[in-house]
């Protein structure tokens, strides 16, 4: 996530702001699914980012990011290293070009030299920063839409020195900086064909980041029940003997003593 807040960044200034060099902003060549693909990723992982934290506090290890392809970096190296030849070609040339000797008033002279100088600028110091960035992440998005403007800023302004030299400078200033600036619109191109061919391979990480947000959203499911099964054997209560309480003693009725009345009767 650490490349979402600049992604949302370089979308909001390619809308928003103008470039410095140039008059023109330097997204209107942009492609629409390519514009796109990087709202919607940025909107997706916002998401995401805010609802995890809720899910889950406890701070989770980075995961290593996945290796490079060996064919997306065959890719481009080619590209950078025609940038580069391109880039120093322009900065030699735009130094033996003489704006003060074209046939044209001071305005227009001033205003070119301006834009040679923003241009000079940029190769020295901003281009070979972006290159690093993209050196170092070579498909990240946000790296990549990052040199892409910068390419697209400096192919509008190179472009109107080499017009302003077709009509006002020497014929081998006009065919040195036309052959540059075929250059630098090769490497443009490519760059935004690689561009392209990221957002493809990035459909799919696309497609799993939403589904992952909506399972993250989805109320939670209830907890399963429980169902314990106790196999142990109760303890056995022990048996109490039967103790068997003494009879009382049976009394046997007396007989009264009278003699018998037999006896009597003889005697008398």
């Amino acid at each position: 996530m650490s490349n979402l807040p600049r992604l949302i960044c370089l979308l909001h200034s390619c809308f928003v702001t103008r470039s410095r060099f140039s008059r023109l902003s330097p997204c209107r060549r942009m492609s629409p699914r390519l514009i796109a693909f990087c709202s919607i990723s940025a909107l997706v992982m916002a998401g995401l980012a805010a609802v995890a934290p809720g899910q889950d506090a406890a701070p989770q290890p980075q995961a290593a990011p996945p290796p490079v392809p060996y064919a997306s970096v065959t890719e481009l190296n080619g590209i950078l290293a025609q940038l580069n030849q391109t880039s120093t070609a322009m900065q030699a040339d735009l130094a033996k070009t003489r704006i003060e000797r074209w046939k044209t008033d001071g305005s227009t002279k001033r205003q070119t030299q301006g834009n040679v100088d923003s241009v000079q600028r940029n190769l020295q110091s901003a281009l070979p920063e972006i290159v690093s960035e993209v050196n170092k992440s070579p498909e990240d998005m946000a790296a990549s839409f990052k040199l892409y403007r910068n390419l697209d800023a400096l192919y509008d302004v190179f472009g109107s020195v080499v017009e302003s030299a077709g009509a006002f400078g020497s014929k081998d200033e006009f065919q040195s900086l036309s052959n540059d600036f075929s250059g630098l619109e090769n490497a443009r191109r490519a760059m935004g064909e690689r561009m392209q061919k990221l957002a493809g391979a990035k459909e799919d990480e696309l497609t799993r980041l939403r589904t992952q947000v909506k399972t993250l959203t989805a109320a939670p499911p209830p907890p399963p029940k429980k169902i314990v099964v106790d196999d142990t054997e109760p303890p056995k209560k022990p048996v109490k003997k039967k103790t068997t309480k003494p009879s009382a003693p049976t009394t046997k009725p007396s007989t009264p003593a009278n003699p018998p009345a037999s006896g009597a009767a003889q005697n008398n």
